[in-house]
């Protein structure tokens, strides 16, 4: 998924600027190598961005791009955030060799997601599920699902889509109960600060509605002070002259979420973000994390002394 995103963005400066050459430079990231745990317990952050953001500041690479999701909403010194590219389908997309549609799993069914979000939204509407974590690259999970382990999994439609991996599936469907995370179906574009000739390449390739929505959802995540695998779902919305978002935070199990929206005059979407976050935190957003990040994985997390 990383080299079809990074052909992708090749292609796109290369057609906006007849005399760019791209050399892509292919790295692994931490989270690519990491395949026995849940990334939620490993710790730290930028799981799948430190190692190309190293590249950039060692010289070794101008530009990075990255799954928008992914990227922690702490840039390091001497690089920015400097684009992001139009919002694709955000949707989830539940898949089964068994069964056509989600409200047809069964009773203690076994639906399989890393995601702590997906989980927490899926376990609220059907608590008699059993959600069992699911690694891998996407070609690994999908076998993981043909060979029977689970009996549906759950993933972004836009990465199979982009991937042509759909038609393999016998039944899919689109999740419309499921909030999407900060920067789902967008890809972030981080370059070398102070800059001029890479400025121009990256404001090519900005959306300009999709860089405000994911703005005021990473303002949001940033001051709850969430990390990219937390049970926290956002999303923002452009609708004319106003601006929309919706957040969840809530316990992985789904037997405690706490749901907020707010809309504002477009112009006033730097702000909005910060607001929705404050609005939660004042009815227990932190402490609702906190707890949260206690009880996660708590089945497979090693005992401590």
């Amino acid at each position: 998924m990383a080299l079809w995103q990074a052909f992708y963005i090749k292609d796109k400066i290369e057609t906006l600027f007849k005399d760019i050459t791209v050399n892509i430079n292919k790295m692994t990231s931490k989270g690519d190598r990491i395949l026995d745990k849940p990334l939620a317990l490993i710790g730290g952050k930028g799981h799948f961005t430190k190692e190309l953001e190293d590249a950039m500041l060692n010289g070794e690479a101008n530009l990075a791009v990255h799954s928008l999701k992914d990227v922690p909403t702490f840039i390091p010194d001497g690089l920015k955030l400097a684009a992001v590219t139009k919002r694709e389908d955000q949707s989830d997309l539940f898949l089964s060799h068994k069964y056509s549609r989600f409200e047809e799993l069964p009773k203690g069914a076994i639906v399989g997601t890393t995601s702590l979000r997906r989980r927490m939204q899926l376990l609220k509407k059907r608590p008699d599920l059993v959600v069992k974590d699911l690694r891998g690259n996407v070609n690994t999970r999908l076998r993981k699902l043909k060979e029977g382990q689970y009996d549906a999994i759950i993933l972004a439609f836009i990465g199979l889509e982009r991937l042509d991996l759909i038609k393999d599936i016998p039944f899919t469907q689109k999740l419309k109960f499921m909030l999407a995370p900060m920067g789902q179906a967008a890809l972030g574009i981080e370059i070398l600060e102070n800059n001029s000739f890479l400025d121009e390449v990256a404001n090519a390739l900005n959306d300009n509605d999709t860089y405000i929505c994911t703005d005021v959802e990473r303002k949001f995540i940033s001051k709850i002070g969430a990390g990219c695998s937390a049970p926290v779902a956002v999303n923002a919305t452009v609708s004319g002259d106003k601006i929309y978002v919706k957040a969840l935070i809530g316990l992985v199990d789904g037997s405690k979420i706490l749901e907020e929206n707010l809309e504002d005059r477009l112009e006033n979407y730097r702000t909005l973000g910060e607001k929705l976050a404050e609005l939660m935190i004042s009815k227990g957003a932190i402490e609702l994390l906190k707890e949260a990040e206690e009880s996660a994985f708590k089945d497979i997390r090693p005992d401590r002394i």
